[in-house]
């Protein structure tokens, strides 16, 4: 067999695949956790998404499922929360026994030196899974994202950007990209050291013993990360060969879904999969509610599209849902004791939303509710001002406008129970929707669009269990996204 020494090595007995669970990941947001199900699930892998740390009943449900994924907020977050959580989230997928530990990054690799930063989690994970080398899949076709020789690219209608230069990425409020250069983005977050195993190397093949001399060359017990260049089918299936095949006992990785599509590659390659079989369609239904916090110019075009469309878009004001409200009646669903009487999430702003929701509703008309359309929106570009004035530090407000969002999708749900499908646009967003909803998991429904599937929840809560749920990043999608959430298609 082969092993991390000499991965694919002649003279060794046939790979096999293992039985029992194969991968299981960390994700550094909750939508780009609902891509790696989509990957997995499409190719005929089970796959199973945790919001939270599961309970002992939840772990039994899940017996047998073959990549299980925790969602975390760490694409968001400090070196010390890291330094805190990861460990542990780390340690609790470990324990389901799985050869491939992976962080699962943004496509985009939305990081910076002091939040989110993708060297820190490479850094712990090492730490907790070990390994001659780590691998790194950034590069995800099916999502219109290529890395060639070391310069990751995304396409925004049809033209491919260096990531530097990407419409969105290259300014992003929080993380942007100025450096296309992954090694080079990279290093900036940690000393380790980096390498390249270019788009060349993989199609001539030389891939293993480019490998090889990487880690012969290593000193002491340094573990390099190896970044694999992806831009194609045959790019694709030889990363996958290359991972799987140098997993020796046990690997982490950085990665983002693309690490799901290259594994696939390769095992359907190997016999191990069937031709892919793809996702159900889902069924349409009368109408939708979504909440987006996103300020991507994807989304902004997608709110604009549902406008045209006669949904029902309602904008959030943010100076009045940054001002204190009165607590709520008790703690949100799935967060234990926290409470909100610090927080806008109880004000007379979110009653106002979920009121005019629920008239939508009443009417046939599906709800919208954003916090800002475009990176342009005056309250994007005037954010900071707003968190100001009402006292707060630009983290605690961004904070409070995704409990806002997600205490207005709570409510509705309460009011109008026949609700049965919804979606949340942006990471942040959608984490403290989740959490509000009590959500446990989710598996996978059917497809709707790259990148954000049609999700199913699993719940103690009776009214959330099997509710309809897209959890989708600022990036995805097609203008008539919220369209097909309620057509279950693109939208004639």
């Amino acid at each position: 067999m082969a092993d991390a020494r000499h991965p694919g090595a002649p003279g060794h007995a046939p790979d096999a695949w293992p039985a029992g669970p194969l991968l299981a990941y960390c994700a550094d947001d909750f939508t780009g956790a609902t891509d790696v199900m989509e990957a997995f699930t499409a190719a005929g892998v089970s796959t199973v998404l945790f919001l939270a740390p599961p309970a002992p009943h939840w772990v039994q449900r899940f017996a047998g499922v073959r990549c299980i994924g925790l969602a975390t907020t760490a694409r968001g977050q400090s070196l010390a929360w890291m330094d805190t959580h990861l460990p542990e989230a780390y340690a609790r997928l470990r324990a389901f026994g799985a050869p491939l530990l992976q962080y699962k990054l943004c496509s985009t690799f939305d990081s910076a030196p002091h939040i989110g930063s993708i060297g820190r989690a490479i850094d712990l994970g090492i730490q907790a899974q070990g390994g001659r080398w780590s691998p790194m899949v950034v590069a995800a076709p099916r999502l219109r994202r290529y890395q060639a020789f070391g310069n990751l690219f995304a396409a925004v209608d049809g033209t491919a950007h260096r990531l530097d230069r990407h419409p969105t990425m290259s300014r992003h409020p929080v993380t942007p990209m100025a450096e296309a250069d992954l090694r080079r983005h990279l290093a900036a977050q940690t000393p380790r050291r980096s390498a390249l195993i270019d788009l060349v190397q993989l199609k001539a093949g030389q891939g293993s013993a480019q490998l090889q001399a990487l880690i012969d060359g290593a000193a002491g017990d340094d573990t390099p990360v190896v970044l694999l260049d992806v831009v194609d089918e045959d790019t694709l299936a030889a990363a996958g060969a290359l991972v799987w095949q140098g997993r020796g006992q046990g690997l982490f990785t950085a990665a983002s879904s693309g690490l799901q599509d290259a594994l696939a590659a390769h095992w359907r390659a190997r016999g191990w999969l069937p031709a892919a079989p793809g996702l159900p369609q889902a069924a349409p239904v009368a109408a939708v509610a979504a909440v987006s916090g996103s300020c991507s110019p994807v989304t902004a075009a997608q709110i604009a599209w549902a406008r045209a469309q006669g949904f029902a878009v309602l904008r959030l004001d943010i100076a009045a849902a940054l001002r204190p409200g009165p607590p709520r009646d008790g703690p949100p669903e799935g967060t234990g004791s926290h409470t909100n009487a610090q927080t806008g999430a109880g004000s007379p702003e979110v009653q106002r939303l979920v009121d005019a929701a629920a008239q939508a509703l009443a009417q046939g008309r599906s709800p919208l509710v954003h916090s800002a359309e475009g990176p342009d929106d005056p309250a994007v570009t005037g954010f900071d001002a707003l968190a100001a004035a009402a006292g707060l530090s630009r983290d605690a407000a961004a904070r409070q406008v995704g409990e806002s969002l997600a205490e207005v999708m709570r409510r509705l749900l309460e009011r109008v129970p026949a609700l049965r499908r919804v979606a949340v646009a942006g990471g942040d967003s959608s984490g403290a929707v989740a959490g509000a909803l009590g959500i446990a998991a989710l598996d996978i429904e059917a497809g709707l669009v790259p990148g954000a599937p049609l999700c199913r929840a699993w719940s103690d809560h009776a009214a959330r269990q099997g509710l309809q749920v897209v959890l989708k990043g600022g990036q995805m999608g097609a203008a008539d996204f919220f369209g097909r959430l309620r057509a279950g298609r693109s939208p004639d």
